[in-house]
């Protein structure tokens, strides 16, 4: 299982389809944000699909629910391999916007299709910040509360800090996937291709952060990164290296999972 997702946070469609060319698809899946899809539509969606990558959608819908609803669909028929919605958008919209991918699934007989993910708590997000918008709770307990409700919806899984992975497992079973973004190898965001180690990712606009190989460990299925790859001398090379402390981390989960 490709367990990378590299963001493309390009501030234009030529850079990121220049980037695109210079990795492979059996490295990582790629993110399309807000800001990108905007630039590029559907058409960027199409075309980095038939260069063989699987596109994960992160637009983030929130709004009422036959909106959401429509969006989702349009997102089946574009094929995207995930999407994400807000789980603070309610159960109503989470529920709508499941309806609407199951019923372009069974119309077009997919067989699975698009994966719904809820966000929770934006990792950008601390105790302060969301004080300031009228939540004055830690972090963790909201994240608890929305991925409880995306688990009710039947949502494929949510986003979170690799922080609140433990609490979402709680939640959710195996199939329940877990997306962490914040994910930050070094302090200097480059990545060591000879060896990369785990003591602690730090933040930059990112509050809650964490390593790869710790990020796996603690239970996420899959790992957004941007920035360390997108910004690297020779992503290829970062991108298999983040791949081999994948491959350990999951290593050592099997040897300490009981038989």
């Amino acid at each position: 299982m490709n367990r990378i997702i590299t963001a493309l946070d390009f501030a234009n469609v030529a850079k990121a389809q220049d980037f695109v060319s210079k990795i492979d698809p059996s490295l990582t899946r790629l993110k399309v944000g807000s800001q990108l899809f905007t630039l590029g539509g559907p058409a960027l969606i199409e075309e980095l699909q038939k260069q063989g990558f699987d596109v994960f959608l992160d637009l983030k819908y929130h709004d009422i629910p036959n909106t959401v609803a429509s969006a989702l669909q349009a997102a089946s028929a574009l094929g995207v391999w995930m999407v994400t919605l807000h789980a603070s958008g309610g159960p109503a919209m989470m529920k709508a916007a499941r309806d609407a991918v199951n019923s372009y699934d069974r119309q077009a007989q997919t067989g699975g299709g698009t994966r719904i993910v809820a966000v929770t708590v934006l990792t950008s997000l601390d105790r302060a910040e969301m004080a300031a918008v009228g939540l004055d709770k830690e972090p963790s307990s909201q994240v608890e509360q929305l991925a409880q409700l995306a688990h009710a919806a039947s949502m494929d899984g949510v986003v979170c800090s690799p922080h609140e992975v433990a609490l979402i497992r709680g939640i959710g079973k195996n199939d329940f996937l877990i997306i962490t973004p914040g994910i930050r190898p070094d302090k200097d965001g480059e990545v060591p291709v000879s060896q990369i180690t785990s003591h602690g990712g730090a933040p930059d606009d990112q509050r809650r952060t964490l390593t790869p190989y710790d990020a796996i460990v603690g239970g996420s299925d899959y790992l957004v990164i941007g920035r360390p790859v997108t910004q690297a001398s020779s992503p290829v090379e970062v991108l298999h290296a983040l791949n081999a402390e994948i491959q350990i981390a999951a290593s050592q989960i099997s040897t300490n999972s009981p038989d």
